[in-house]
Parts: C-alpha cells; sequence; structure tokens
C-alpha cells in the first residue's frame, strides 16, 4: 500500500509540475503576443506594458485561446488594422513555439 501512495504522490508532483510550467509557457506566449500587436497599433513607452497586461490579464477569462484571440481580434478591429484570422492564428502559434523553445528547451519539444 506504501509503494501505491508513493506512486499517487509521484503522479500528483508530475501533474502539479506539468500544470506550472504550461502556465509559464503560456504567459510568455501571451507576453510576446501583447508587444507585437502593440507595435501593430502604434503603441509606445508604457503604452506596450500596459497593453501586454491586458493581454495576459484576458487569457485568465476562459480555458483555452479564444479569450486571449477574441481580445486581440477586437482591439485590431476597433482600429481598422488589416490582421487575417489566420495571420493571428499563425502568430499565436509561433510565438507558443518560441516560449516553449525558452522555457523548456529546443530537444525537448
Amino acid at each position: 500500500m506504501k509503494k501505491l501512495d508513493e506512486r499517487k504522490k509521484g503522479f500528483e508532483g508530475k501533474f502539479a509540475r506539468d500544470q506550472e510550467l504550461e502556465f509559464k509557457i503560456l504567459a510568455r506566449r501571451n507576453k510576446y503576443l501583447g508587444v507585437w500587436v502593440a507595435e501593430k497599433l502604434g503603441l509606445s513607452g508604457d503604452s506596450v506594458q500596459e497593453y501586454t497586461s491586458e493581454v495576459l490579464k484576458s487569457d485568465l477569462e476562459e480555458e483555452g485561446d479564444m479569450d486571449v484571440f477574441r481580445k486581440v481580434r477586437k482591439d485590431f478591429d476597433d482600429k481598422q488594422i488589416s490582421i487575417s484570422d489566420d495571420e493571428l492564428r499563425q502568430s499565436m502559434d509561433q510565438f507558443l513555439l518560441q516560449a516553449k523553445e525558452e522555457i523548456i528547451g529546443k530537444d525537448n519539444i
């Protein structure tokens, strides 16, 4: 029974580490995305950091990426900046890959 308890704790610990790692990767992806979008929106200085914080907060609204996507899509539309949904999704994917490489290393992806 002791081995089962140890194994259970091991799985719980791995799950917690995996969740933390995923959170860090997505946060970094959103930071890169926020900077990229801020530049496209013509923001500079402290406004870039403020906008990036808004993007990071938007990811807490619901599970998945749609909350971030909708926020950025709306901001582009409000400023009448022509960025396709495909280009936005590709940028999100590219920033995710960059964040993964930086956090867990290129060889582990």
